[in-house]
C-alpha cells in the first residue's frame, strides 16, 4: 500500500493518505513523542440512510428507521459469547462507537498495544455476527433506550426543533428509530444493510499517535477483506421544501425550568470540499459574534435573567441539510426568542463590530491549531468531514480568504425570520 504525504509547514504536521487494495481509505497522523494512540473507523452510513437502491434493487427501497444504530449495537457481539469491549480491556484500551445522521464510527484510544488494538478493531467491524436470538434480545434493549430518550428533555427539545424545521428529510427522525420501527428489524435485514454500507470503499480509517506508517499496511492486509463487488449504493435525495414545517412545538416533561432549542433552517445550496469548509468557518464566526458569551445579545439576556450558564449555540452544515441553533434553560423562552429575532434585525441594519470580527477570526484560528494536539478531537472531526470531501488542512487553507463582507452576506442569507423555529419543553403541571 502506497501512502502520499501532505505536509503543512506552518503547523509542522504531515498526514499520510492512502487507499488499501480493499478500497478502504486510510489517513495517518504520526505524532512523534505522543504517549497516546487513537483510531477511528467510520462508514458513510447513518440514521438518515433509510432509502436507497443498489444492484439488487433498481428502484428505491425503504428500510426501518433506526437500523444503522441497531447495527452499531450488534457489531460488538462475538460468536464465542464475549463482547468486543472485553478484548480492548485486556489491551488497556478505551473503546466506543456512535451513530450520527450520516456516519457510524468505531474507535479506541490507548497508551500501549497499538497494533493489537488496531487489529482487533478491524477484525470485529469486518466480522459481523447476527442471530435470530441476539437480534430479538437487542430489540428489547434498544426499545428501553428509545423510551428513555423519549423522556429525556434535552433529546426531545432538539428533535422537536428538527421536526419544526423539516417536513420530509429523515433528519427529523430519531437516530435510534421507534419501538415500532426496530420491531421490523431481523438478522437478514441487518446482514443486507451491513453488506451494502460496510464496504471498505464506503469507509475511512483515521489513526494518530507515535507509530511507523509503513507498518500499517501489513495490519490492513491481514484484517480488511477485499470484496468481489464495488460499493454501488445510491442514497435517495429528498425534496425538502424550502419553508419550515412549523413555527413552534411545545411539549411538557419533568423539568424544573423550561428549556428551549430554537434556530434558523438553512436552505443554501449544497456544497462540498473547501467551499463547505469556508462556509463552516464563516457560520461559526457568525454565531459566536451573534450569541457567544462576549456578544451584546448574550450579556443582555444573561443580565436580565433570561438565560443562564446552560445557554449554547451550535451549527450543523452537511450535504443536504444545515441549521444553526440556540439552546438552554429560561424562565421565559418566548422572550429569548424575541430577543434573538430583535438582535438579528439590528445586525442586518448595523452590521457587526469589525474589530470583534477580527478578534473572533483569530480565536477560531488558534482553536483550530490547538486541535492538532488533541488527537481524539481531530480524529472525530476528520472522520465526519471525510465524506463531505473536507480535508484536515482545508480550514487552515480557507482561513485567510474569509472577509467581513463574507460574514455579512452569509448572515443576511441565513438569519431569515421566516426560517426561524422554536422548540420549548415546559414543566409538567
Amino acid at each position: 500500500m502506497i501512502f502520499s504525504q501532505i505536509k503543512n509547514e506552518f503547523l509542522n504536521e504531515a498526514i499520510y493518505k492512502g487507499v488499501h487494495k480493499s478500497g478502504l481509505n486510510v489517513v495517518a497522523l504520526p505524532k512523534k513523542g505522543f504517549s497516546k494512540y487513537y483510531a477511528i473507523l467510520s462508514t458513510g452510513y447513518g440514521s438518515n440512510d433509510v432509502c436507497f437502491k443498489d444492484d439488487e434493487h433498481k428502484e428505491f427501497i425503504e428500510i426501518p428507521d433506526g437500523i444503522a444504530h441497531f447495527l452499531e449495537h450488534k457489531m460488538f457481539e462475538q460468536p464465542d459469547g464475549t463482547n468486543a469491549f472485553d478484548k480492548f480491556s485486556l489491551y488497556g484500551a478505551n473503546a466506543n462507537a456512535f451513530t450520527s445522521f450520516n456516519n457510524t464510527a468505531y474507535l479506541f484510544q490507548s497508551t500501549d498495544f497499538f497494533n493489537e488494538n488496531l487489529e482487533h478493531l478491524l477484525n470485529y467491524v469486518f466480522s459481523p455476527y447476527f442471530t435470530k436470538e441476539n437480534v430479538e434480545k437487542e430489540q428489547g434493549i434498544i426499545g428501553q433506550e428509545i423510551r428513555m430518550y423519549d423522556d429525556d428533555p434535552d433529546w426531545r427539545v432538539m428533535f422537536n426543533m428538527l421536526k419544526a424545521m423539516y417536513s420530509e428529510h429523515p433528519i427529523r427522525r430519531d437516530i435510534a428509530g421507534t419501538v415500532e420501527s426496530i420491531s421490523k428489524i431481523d438478522k437478514d435485514l441487518l446482514y443486507y444493510c451491513y453488506n451494502i454500507f460496510y464496504h471498505p470503499q464506503n469507509m475511512v480509517l483515521f489513526i494518530a499517535g507515535d507509530f511507523d506508517v509503513e507498518n500499517i499496511s501489513d495490519i490492513l492486509d491481514k484484517c480488511v477483506p477485499v470484496k468481489e463487488k464495488d460499493f454501488n449504493a445510491i442514497k435517495k435525495e429528498y425534496n425538502e421544501p424550502e419553508n419550515i414545517n412549523k413555527k413552534e412545538i411545545t411539549d411538557n416533561l419533568e423539568v424544573s425550568m423550561p428549556i428551549f432549542s430554537m434556530g434558523y433552517k438553512d436552505n443554501s445550496k449544497i456544497i462540498l470540499g473547501k467551499e463547505l469548509a469556508k462556509k463552516n468557518l464563516i457560520t461559526s464566526i457568525i454565531v459566536k459574534l451573534f450569541a457567544g458569551d462576549s456578544s451584546p445579545l448574550y450579556k443582555r439576556m444573561y443580565d436580565e435573567g433570561l438565560i443562564n450558564e446552560t445557554f449554547y449555540d451550535d451549527i450543523t452544515i452537511n450535504r443536504d441539510y444545515s441549521f444553526v441553533q440556540f439552546s438552554g434553560e429560561s424562565p421565559e423562552p418566548k422572550k429569548v426568542r424575541g430577543e434573538i429575532l430583535k438582535e438579528a434585525k439590528r445586525i442586518k441594519e448595523e452590521g457587526f463590530n469589525k474589530s470583534d470580527f477580527l478578534r473572533c477570526k483569530k480565536f477560531m484560528y488558534g482553536k483550530y491549531i490547538k486541535s492538532f494536539n488533541n488527537i481524539e478531537s481531530i480524529g472525530n472531526a476528520f472522520a465526519s468531514n471525510f465524506f463531505l470531501k473536507v480535508d484536515l488542512f482545508d480550514f487552515l487553507d480557507v482561513y485567510e480568504s474569509v472577509t467581513y463582507d463574507d460574514i455579512i452576506e452569509r448572515f443576511n442569507e441565513l438569519f431569515n425570520e421566516d426560517m426561524f423555529v422554536t422548540s420549548i419543553i415546559l414543566p409538567k403541571e
